[in-house]
């Protein structure tokens, strides 16, 4: 019996996907990948005649719905993630529905676009005498963010922090690392599609 493959895409650039994640993809009868979130140059590794769904207008019912049909009907079905779906990844809702219909799955990491920024830049988040920790986060949006994770509660560490999915509300994030303490000369980057092609 088939199982459904979550893989990370990686953070854009099309070689950045792993080898296995790779192989998994090229060898898929069935593909959903996340839309806008997922470079579509990575769809060139599938097969001629995959069938591929965009699930950027699909709801987590129509996703299970063709992941099923894939599996009853013998497919290899990959579910193409954006980065690495163990941050800001929502596969929970899928594995959890998945589990209720006994379907099999694994997950394949991918490299997260944190890390493609990190190497886009030529930087690195950990610097001797400066910063020995990453805080990972987000701005508050559809999804609440506690108020012990906010910006301005983690910006009091000043330590180096990787801010995703809020660079729509880039001024509110400034003034919440400034109200938490990072000083103004403190270096940012605002980044987009990391490692996409331009």
């Amino acid at each position: 019996m088939n199982k459904v493959h979550f893989v990370g895409a990686g953070p854009g650039d099309k070689e950045l996907i792993t080898l296995k994640g790779y192989k998994l993809l090229s060898n898929a009868d069935v593909v959903i990948y996340a839309g806008s979130l997922v470079n579509p140059e990575l769809l060139e590794y599938c097969k001629e005649d995959c069938q591929i769904h965009n699930s950027a207008h699909m709801d987590l019912q129509e996703i299970i719905d063709v992941m099923r049909e894939g599996i009853e009907n013998n497919k290899s079905v990959v579910r193409l993630q954006t980065g690495d779906f163990s941050i800001y990844g929502s596969i929970r809702e899928q594995v959890e529905d998945l589990n209720k219909l006994n379907i099999d799955y694994d997950c394949t990491p991918g490299v997260s676009s944190f890390l493609g920024a990190a190497s886009s830049l030529g930087v690195e988040y950990t610097v001797p005498e400066i910063s020995q920790s990453v805080i990972i986060t987000r701005m508050e949006g559809r999804t609440p963010v506690p108020e012990k994770e906010s910006i301005q509660s983690y910006a009091k560490h000043q330590t180096s922090m990787v801010i995703f999915l809020s660079v729509q509300e880039i001024e509110k994030v400034v003034s919440k690392l400034l109200e938490g303490g990072y000083p103004k000369d403190t270096p940012i980057a605002v980044i987009y599609k990391a490692t996409w092609a331009r």
